[in-house]
C-alpha cells in the first residue's frame, strides 16, 4: 500500500518521500535491488552524524523519493521501549519539512511498541491497513485501543482510517470480513477505497515499479488515487504548489 499511495501523491505533484522503517527492507527492496547497500532510515535514526541528503534515493519521478531501511545493524531498536528514539524520530521529520517535501510517508512494521510507536507519536496521521480476513478484523479494536494510548504522548495524533486491502469480492470470508469491520468500526473510521488482491501488484513489485505504471495498471491507478484523495481529505491537505 506504501508505494502505490507515496505514488499516487508524487503523480498529481506533492513532492513525496516515501521512508521504509521495516527491518525487512520490503519497500526499498520493491524499488531498488541496491537497497541493502544504501545507508537508510535506521542508519540516520542510531547516528546522529548522518545528513538527511546522505540518504535520500530519488526516483524517476521528479517529485518521488525513497529512503531504504539501510544497512544499520541496530535493527533491534525497532524493539527497544517506546520514547527511546522518540527525539531522533522527530529530528528526521523535520529535516524532511524543511528539504520541503510535501508529504512524508513512512511504512512501519506491525505492531504498536519501540520505534513503530515513536513514529506514530512524531507523525500528523496513521493508516491502518488491514487484510481482509476474520482474524484481523477481530484483532482491531485492541490495535485502536493501542492508539488511543499513544496520544497521550502526541495528542494531535490523527487516525485517518483502517485501509481493507487484499479483498477478494469472490470470497465469501472476504465479503464477510469487510462486513464485519464496517460493523464494527464508526463509519469515519473505514476509509471507503479497498485494495483488491491482484497479481498485478506482484508483478510490479518483481519490476521494482509502482502498480499503476504498469501497462495494464489503469484500474490500480484509480484505487490508489482515491485513496489518495481520501487522505488528502482527512488531513485537509492544500493542493501542491506547481514547480518550474
Amino acid at each position: 500500500m506504501a508505494i502505490n499511495l507515496a505514488h499516487a501523491f508524487a503523480r498529481v505533484g506533492y513532492r513525496t518521500l516515501l521512508v521504509d522503517a521495516d527491518p525487512q527492507g520490503s519497500v526499498g527492496l520493491s524499488l531498488t535491488r541496491q537497497s541493502r547497500l544504501l545507508s537508510g532510515f535506521y542508519d540516520y535514526i542510531s547516528d546522529p552524524g548522518i545528513a538527511l541528503e546522505r540518504i535520500i534515493v530519488p526516483t524517476r519521478m521528479e517529485t518521488f523519493s525513497l529512503v531504504t531501511a539501510g544497512q544499520g545493524g541496530d535493527y533491534e531498536i525497532g524493539g527497544t521501549p517506546t520514547g527511546v528514539h522518540l527525539s531522533r524520530v522527530r529530528s528526521f521529520l523535520r529535516a524532511v519539512e524543511a528539504r520541503g517535501y510535501d508529504i512524508c510517508l513512512i511504512d512501519t512494521p506491525a505492531g504498536l511498541f519501540g520505534l513503530t510507536a515513536d513514529v506514530i507519536c512524531s507523525s500528523h496521521g496513521v493508516v491502518i491497513p488491514q487484510q481482509a480476513e476474520p482474524l484481523g478484523i477481530r484483532s482491531l479494536p485492541k490495535m485502536l485501543e493501542g492508539l488511543n494510548r499513544l496520544r497521550v504522548i502526541h495528542p494531535g495524533l490523527k487516525v485517518i482510517g483502517v485501509g481493507l486491502t487484499m479483498v477478494q469480492k469472490d470470497m465469501e470470508e472476504s465479503r464477510d470480513s469487510v462486513e464485519a469491520l464496517k460493523n464494527l468500526l464508526p463509519a469515519e473510521l473505514v476509509l471507503r477505497t479497498m485494495i483488491p488482491r491482484d497479481t498485478l501488484f506482484v508483478k510490479a513489485s518483481a519490476r521494482g515499479l509502482p502498480v499503476g505504471v504498469m501497462d495494464d495498471g489503469v484500474g490500480a491507478l484509480a484505487v490508489f488515487d482515491s485513496l489518495r484523495a481520501e487522505v488528502e481529505a482527512k488531513l485537509n491537505l492544500q493542493p501542491p504548489v506547481p514547480r518550474d
